[in-house]
């Protein structure tokens, strides 16, 4: 590997010469600046990331925060991950990602260090516990995800109520009176996820809104888990005709399960998710979905967060921006045909 000490005297330069160059701390002619970069570049040397940052207190890192717990659906959290770290590459920054499930100790480490510029968090919860160290003397942050109170915080989102109201405005309209809602685990609800709370939110108020009976049941998207809250749910609510789904794992088993009980999809009981579309487009019976944009997610995030630094939307810009969802129609809903799920 090649040395600063060897840029040097290949320039005919001190090492604080070379130096200089590249911190630009200090003024150098341009004949020896221009000597000194056309050694580096013929020698290919590569400054130390840990020395360049402390000499210029810019470690160009972003700290990416995503606990990949197990009753998650990780594609999801990959993609918006690979989208951030592509889009921070655009600015010359690296990605330093963390997936580990700490929570605020893992926060105070990456902020109390200095090793990371910004931070971006994903996995939000209503009432995260990570919050109060972002409104305090922290580095510029962005969630991907929305809290109960986003006051001083920078949020982008998909607008998950509005996903869930545009599930039931569709299905409503079809004619549905009664609807199911098959979501993520149960573990997902206690920690009370952002997204999963909102989704729900959204569907229980515009049922309420027009008059359609909505059941949800939390399910952990294993076969036997899916069949037991069917089970369940014709038990409960014989009359449901349709399904909403914001589970990815639970899709094929409730798509297999109901044909195995006779019912035809969308002629005798239409399903919805809450999905990526390559889930929808890929499933057995092509699902009519609201689709999760991940990589606009990921973009939008570091184009907030480099807003930021740069200081285009203020040092201490704050808010929320939330990306409107969309229903793609496809072969999975349709008018009731008036069979009630019985048994």
């Amino acid at each position: 590997m090649v040395t600063l000490a060897e840029v040097a005297r290949h320039a005919g330069v001190s090492a604080s010469t070379v130096s200089y160059v590249l911190s630009g701390k200090r003024p150098i002619s341009d004949p020896t600046r221009r000597r000194v970069r056309a050694s580096i570049d013929q020698l290919g040397y590569q400054p130390h990331a840990g020395a360049r940052a402390l000499a210029s207190s810019r470690s160009r890192i972003i700290a990416l925060m995503v606990p990949l717990r197990t009753d998650m659906y990780v594609p999801v959290m990959l993609e918006i991950a690979v989208a951030v770290a592509t889009t921070a590459r655009t600015h010359g920054y690296d990605v330093l990602l963390l997936t580990g499930e700490e929570g605020p100790s893992a926060l105070r480490r990456v902020t109390g260090s200095g090793l990371a510029e910004a931070v971006i968090l994903m996995d939000v919860q209503l009432d995260d516990g990570r919050l109060p160290l972002l409104r305090g003397a922290a580095p510029p942050a962005v969630l991907v995800g929305l809290p109960a109170d986003p006051a001083g915080l920078n949020c982008v989102d998909l607008d998950f109520a509005a996903a869930g109201a545009l599930c039931v405005d569709h299905l409503a309209g079809l004619g549905h009176r009664e609807i199911a809602v098959v979501g993520g685990s149960p573990g997902v609800y206690a920690r009370h996820t952002g997204f999963a709370e909102r989704t729900l939110g959204g569907l229980r108020e515009r049922a309420a809104r027009r008059g359609v009976g909505l059941l949800h049941r939390p399910c952990d998207g294993s076969h036997d888990a899916v069949a037991g809250v069917l089970a369940r749910i014709l038990d409960e609510r014989p009359a449901v005709s349709a399904f909403v789904v914001q589970n990815e794992t639970a899709v094929e088993p409730l798509l297999a399960l109901l044909r195995r009980t006779g019912r035809a999809v969308p002629e005798d009981v239409s399903v919805v998710a809450v999905c990526p579309e390559a889930v929808a487009e890929r499933a057995s019976v092509p699902l009519t979905s609201v689709a999760i944009p991940a990589q606009e997610l990921g973009r939008r995030a570091v184009e907030r967060l480099f807003a930021r630094l740069t200081g285009a939307d203020g040092p201490d810009a704050t808010g929320v921006e939330l990306l409107a969802p969309v229903l793609t129609v496809r072969a999975s809903s349709g008018p009731p045909q008036g069979r009630a799920l019985t048994g």
